[in-house]
């Protein structure tokens, strides 16, 4: 069975630099943002540009079991479980189903999987509910995530450090 691979890290901590690193060839970058101004069009034109051109590009800002299946026998990184959440939420989808699929699919992966998340619940306790609530639903999501996958790594500083 194909590895499943988590990268836990905060923001420009690296994590999304060692997932780059871990990706064999040949390989496919699943991307969960969308260009929603200007910022965010930048933004995704500096990672296509860091990850070059020998990649094959799937946008999937809410199905990724469809786009890992689209994959197929390619290493798949997804990049990021933070905005796929965020993306659920607002489309008014459940995390804990969604989440489920999730890992159906990655247990039917043809490929390694390298997954992305943001770990969001070392700082203070939001104080508005919906905040709390995503902070809550990410921690689940990662948890549930990292027990499926056969490897975790944490990422501080650009350094991994290996949980699991």
């Amino acid at each position: 069975m194909p590895e499943i691979t988590l990268i836990l890290g905060g923001a420009r901590s690296g994590k999304s630099a060692r997932a780059l690193a871990l990706a064999a060839p040949p390989r496919a970058f699943i991307a969960t943002a969308e260009a929603g101004d200007g910022e965010m069009a930048q933004r995704i034109a500096r990672h296509k540009a860091e990850r070059g051109e020998d990649w094959a590009l799937i946008e999937a800002p809410l199905d990724l079991p469809a786009a890992l299946a689209e994959a197929g026998g390619r290493t798949a990184l997804v990049d990021c479980l933070t905005l796929w959440l965020s993306n659920l939420m607002a489309a008014g989808r459940e995390p804990e189903a969604e989440t489920a699929r999730l890992i159906a699919a990655l247990r039917a992966a043809q490929a390694p999987v390298i997954l992305v998340s943001n770990e969001i619940g070392l700082g203070l306790v939001p104080m508005e509910p919906l905040s709390r609530r995503f902070r809550d639903e990410q921690g689940r999501l990662n948890q549930r995530i990292a027990a499926a996958a056969d490897r975790v790594e944490f990422v501080a500083a650009g350094l991994p450090i290996r949980l699991k």
